[in-house]
């Protein structure tokens, strides 16, 4: 038996303004994106901005549907609209913000499990790590380098 220490890290800034001119840029898209989810049921909006190597965005927002659980996260929306339109081009940047109609988000809000899994398969597709940007409505932003930072001992096509 042997034991193994996982390390993650991340850049936490105190809020958006202390962003680069092109990571503030890119999470004013997800915000953008954000406002135009459909989230009538959660009240839950979140958007997505993929930043690709050929300079385009792409965006993606959360759509819900009263028959649980066939809605979809905004982060796998713009995954797969990218993967769809520009299947060559790599992603070099993700930024997502997350809000509420019930109460302010004032705290990071991560992607959710599933939305890790599916951005892990395009980081090893691309065979080149992301950074990945997520904030609340308010507050506090969490950059990391990789979705490895988020996703230790992912699931990946060498185990089929």
């Amino acid at each position: 038996m042997k034991n193994i220490e996982i390390k993650s890290s991340a850049i936490v800034y105190n809020d958006i303004s202390e962003l680069d001119k092109e990571d503030k840029q890119l999470m004013d898209k997800a915000i953008e994106a954000r406002k135009k989810a459909y989230a009538p049921y959660s009240k839950f909006s979140v958007g997505a901005a993929l930043l690709l190597d050929n300079g385009v965005v792409v965006l993606g927002n959360n759509q819900e549907n009263a028959a649980y659980p066939s809605g979809m996260c905004a982060e796998r929306v713009a995954i797969w609209r990218a993967g769809s339109e520009y299947p060559e081009m790599k992603v070099l940047k993700l930024a997502i913000s997350a809000s509420s109609a019930i109460s302010k988000v004032d705290k990071p809000v991560g992607p959710c499990g599933a939305c890790r899994q599916s951005l892990s398969e395009y980081e090893m597709k691309q065979k080149q790590s992301f950074s990945i940007l997520f904030m609340g409505e308010i507050g506090e932003v969490i950059k990391t380098n990789s979705l490895a930072s988020l996703l230790p001992f992912s699931f990946d096509s060498s185990y089929l």
